[in-house]
């Protein structure tokens, strides 16, 4: 298994006109950097708790690390989904006065490209040389016979694929741009159609915020439980699918992924995260602290009873057991920096505009990180937080240097 007043004072004008943009929030944008911390500890985490296939093995291992891992695998990436979906209507509505879909591929295509053929292959080829036993070879030749693919399998080859090249955490930037496409031509078919019927050809923003009720969060949360238990049925946890050979999936999770990149945008044009109420929120909070405490407490118990494919009763509790904890921790993390974070310091917009760079380079780093701890003598728990610490530190600090840099600032 895979692992009230105080807030209207911070909440932008809404206005007709897609023109009219809403002031920019920046509570969303401490949301990423407190998303892209989580990412970072997550990964952190995989040497040290999860039983999954990772860059560093043979590392000490503590429970509570693996809880960690678990408990925070169903919400972040969601989350991260919604806050950046948020933006995308107005980046297209930007699009006549400065093109979208060029800046859109440069923006999330560039690191996919510099991910795939620079990044990844150095962090399998590190896995080949201490974690397979199959000869040392030059990195020149790894890159083109192994990773790329053009010599021929190795005998007894571990895996977990042939041949070595993959996308690994690229997989959230991929969607990303793939979620950005259909968005763009979604909107010219429905711009067109408004054009045809003579309205604005954008359609804006509701002057006044459209209110957003209890209900309406727990027929949200339906939708996503439903969904994600019937896709399990055929595409348990931790099956990843090569959708056109080149866009990695984990159909497992598309259930909770896709509603909330909806709900990010329709978010902006009805303003609902300025309407979600305290009450609601927090109440959906406290029952995924209270699944999250139970989880631990009856984690033998309910580890034996849930599983994470087919149609039978323990896939579809895990799904919904998922849902809680996915819609409450996002629930609450909005509303909570809502009302009560909203940093505009310079480093802070610089890291969230660096959100992309971190997210991209943090792997490296906190692999290496793993490598260096391997003799240090502390166990998991120090190990973990040595690594989760230093490695959001390094990220943070390597994105910010790198974007200095015109060309990477570009792509970045």
């Amino acid at each position: 298994m895979r692992t009230g007043a105080a807030a209207g004072a911070a909440l932008p004008e809404r206005t007709g006109p897609a023109t009219e943009r809403p002031a920019r929030l920046h509570y969303l944008d401490s949301i990423r950097i407190a998303l892209s911390a989580l990412v970072i500890l997550h990964h952190a985490a995989q040497a040290y708790g999860p039983q999954d296939w990772w860059y560093v093995e043979d590392q000490p291992t503590a429970q509570w690390i693996e809880d960690f891992a678990v408990l925070d695998a169903p919400f972040k990436m969601s989350l991260f989904f919604l806050v950046a979906a948020f933006f995308l209507p107005a980046a297209v509505d930007r699009r006549r006065e400065r093109p979208y879909l060029g800046p859109r591929l440069r923006k999330l295509g560039g690191p996919i490209l510099v991910g795939f053929f620079l990044l990844i292959p150095v962090l399998m080829y590190a896995y080949y040389l201490n974690f397979r036993d199959h000869g040392p070879i030059g990195f020149g030749d790894y890159y083109w016979n192994i990773y790329l693919g053009a010599g021929t399998e190795p005998e007894g080859w571990s895996g977990p694929i042939w041949p070595d090249r993959q996308f690994g955490h690229l997989w959230f930037i991929q969607h990303l741009l793939v979620y950005s496409m259909i968005y763009l031509a979604w909107r010219a078919i429905a711009d067109r159609i408004r054009t045809r019927r003579g309205l604005p050809a954008a359609p804006g923003v509701r002057r006044t915020p459209e209110s957003i009720s209890g209900l309406a969060v727990l027929y949200f949360a339906v939708v996503v439980a439903v969904g994600t238990a019937v896709l399990r049925i055929w595409y348990p946890v931790d099956e990843w699918v090569p959708v056109a050979e080149i866009i990695q999936t984990e159909p497992a999770d598309l259930a909770q992924h896709l509603p909330f990149v909806i709900a990010g945008v329709l978010a902006y044009r009805r303003g609902w995260l300025e309407t979600i109420r305290p009450r609601v929120a927090y109440a959906w909070f406290a029952a995924t602290a209270v699944s999250s405490a139970g989880y631990v407490i009856f984690r033998e118990p309910l580890t034996g009873f849930f599983t994470w494919g087919g149609a039978n009763a323990g896939q579809f509790a895990w799904a919904g057991y998922e849902t809680v904890l996915c819609v409450g921790f996002a629930l609450g993390m909005l509303v909570f920096f809502r009302d009560h974070v909203r940093g505009t310091s310079r480093l802070q917009r610089a890291a969230a505009k660096a959100t992309f760079a971190i997210y991209l380079i943090h792997l490296p780093i906190v692999v290496g990180l793993h490598y260096l701890a391997r003799d240090v003598p502390l166990d998991a728990g120090s190990r973990f937080l040595l690594v989760g610490g230093l490695g959001f530190v390094l990220s943070v600090a390597a994105a910010l240097i790198l974007r200095r840099t015109p060309v990477v600032r570009a792509i970045l």
